[in-house]
């Protein structure tokens, strides 16, 4: 099949697109980052969403448009930018795939569009009440809408709703954009004071001086005193997820959680990544109650097949070996 992939140069797009090229598809990458494939059967367009019509250019004579490239920003700054490539760029992309004959246009959508850290009943199932509170998730709540729009015009459609999705080769990385925040004091300060929260920012740092260096962490919610509980997915099962919803015929106007059977457990998991890095690991509370949800992948495991096939511990196993490798070649070097 001949297949355009927005997003292309992105951690889930990349690898979607080689295993799209693995299986012998015709993939053209659209991303404005540049390519990152070297392949007979892919051809790059290194752009941003600015003009209509040369997406009708790009996609004309595909037989699918996967659509996984967005912006993703909590910064008010942001927010004019980001409708134009979440929201306008899909509204001319599905006008192309129209145009195009497109068989299947795959929207990837996102849990923050229920949204999953206010959630009105758990487990989260595609029938629960979209009410977003960010303005990404409002963007993505937005671009479903134009997606079933196109769909009631006669455009095949897939709406996935991914998880918070992950790669092993940024999963212990204090530096990466996920992982920073998320498991690392430094990188947890650095996104308060972004936000200009700075009282909590101060409290972290008083905290790290007193360590006298980095740390791992485990967040609690100030409010319940609970550890977080989230779904995190590894980059591989996400792709593979999209590449199903691509090709299975009863996924035609679907639309499906995308995610993980089991959510993380941060009290439980921070452990052993501390092990792995060597860092100490310490708890911090962190304002409001604690981000705890768990969403239900149940109705693209029934229809599609759908089965994940890393846990969080194989995808810490995995880049605690990848780390270890890393440092080791540094040092041979």
């Amino acid at each position: 099949m001949k297949i355009v992939l927005t997003g292309s140069a992105g951690r889930i797009g990349h690898t979607i697109a080689l295993q799209l090229l693995v299986e012998g598809h015709q993939v053209t990458g659209i991303d404005l980052a540049p390519a990152r494939i070297e392949h007979a059967h892919y051809h790059h367009v290194q752009c941003s969403f600015e003009q209509a019509g040369m997406l009708n250019d790009v996609v004309k004579g595909a037989d699918v448009l996967l659509h996984i490239g967005a912006m993703m920003s909590w910064h008010p700054k942001d927010n004019a930018a980001m409708f134009h490539v979440n929201v306008t760029a899909t509204q001319w992309l599905l006008d192309a795939a129209r145009g195009a004959g497109v068989k299947r246009f795959v929207f990837a959508s996102s849990g923050e569009v229920y949204p999953e850290v206010r959630a009105q009943f758990q487990p989260v199932t595609e029938d629960h009440p979209r009410n977003p509170v960010s303005f990404y998730g409002l963007t993505k709540k937005l671009a479903e809408d134009l997606v079933l729009f196109y769909q009631q015009q006669g455009l095949g459609t897939v709406i996935l709703r991914f998880p918070h999705t992950q790669s092993i080769d940024e999963l212990l990385d204090p530096d990466s954009f996920f992982s920073g925040p998320r498991f690392f004091l430094d990188g947890k300060i650095r996104q308060m004071r972004s936000f200009g929260n700075d009282v909590v920012a101060d409290k972290l740092q008083t905290v790290r001086d007193r360590l006298g260096g980095p740390a791992m962490i485990v967040q609690y919610g100030e409010d319940d005193n609970l550890p977080y509980q989230m779904h995190i997915a590894d980059v591989r099962d996400t792709a593979d997820g999209v590449i199903l919803a691509m090709t299975h015929p009863r996924a035609a106007n679907g639309i499906y959680n995308l995610g993980t059977d089991e959510p993380v457990a941060f009290e439980d998991m921070l452990p052993v990544m501390a092990q792995a890095t060597g860092l100490p690991l310490i708890d911090v509370t962190m304002p409001g109650k604690a981000v705890r949800f768990k969403t239900s992948n149940q109705k693209i495991k029934r229809e599609l097949g759908y089965q994940p096939r890393f846990t969080f511990p194989d995808m810490i196993a995995q880049a605690a070996r990848l780390t270890v490798y890393r440092h080791n070649t540094k040092e041979s070097v």
